[in-house]
């Protein structure tokens, strides 16, 4: 049993600021529910009912595809070192991409990066804080860098290509439609 808030409070938001890494959940009605780590400098409070995270170009792309059938979304941040505390946030989310109007205003809120493929705008209506007593405690030894190094060498028209194989379709087979949100208009 947790305790229920119905904000982001201070306290969580320093909590928040504190945590190395945060894990996204999202499904739609009769998907699979999928659970992806992140584990880089890409997530803002922006309020006490709002947040934001840029989401980098990876394996897949079901938060995307989820999002747009269903927006629920879950976040969870754990203590792997100090206090114990699991801390989630509950609520509503929708993508901004590239040919958003929002998407510049947006963005500069993180480091710039050729891997950039969605920044997602959580509306937050509950949070949950719990003991945590069963998350281990770790050390961070390093953050990684491959993910970086990896797009960098793609590039902008590579990563692009990478979205055109990979990032189209989820498990489930539904549509992305990253292509279509993020490419430039054809002049």
């Amino acid at each position: 049993m947790g305790t229920r808030f119905d904000s982001i409070s201070t306290k969580h938001e320093e909590f928040i600021s504190q945590q190395a890494m945060f894990f996204v959940a999202t499904a739609t009605a009769d998907s699979r529910i999928n659970m992806s780590p992140k584990g880089i400098d890409n997530f803002r409070v922006l309020g006490p009912n709002q947040i934001a995270w840029l989401n980098l170009t990876g394996s897949a792309n079901e938060t995307a595809a989820h999002i747009q059938h269903n927006p629920r979304m879950t976040i969870m941040f754990c203590a792997f070192s100090g206090k114990p505390l699991i801390l989630r946030l509950f609520g509503t989310a929708k993508a901004i991409h590239r040919n958003d109007t929002d998407w510049d205003k947006l963005y500069q809120l993180f480091a710039d990066t050729v891997s950039a493929r969605q920044i997602f705008i959580m509306q937050v209506d509950t949070v949950q804080a719990s003991c945590g007593f069963g998350v281990p405690l770790m050390d961070l030894q390093a953050k990684r860098e491959e993910l970086g190094k990896w797009a960098a060498k793609k590039g902008e028209a590579g990563i692009q290509n990478y979205w055109r194989d990979n990032n189209q379709v989820s498990i489930d087979g539904l549509e992305t439609h990253i292509l279509d949100l993020n490419m430039p208009p054809e002049s």
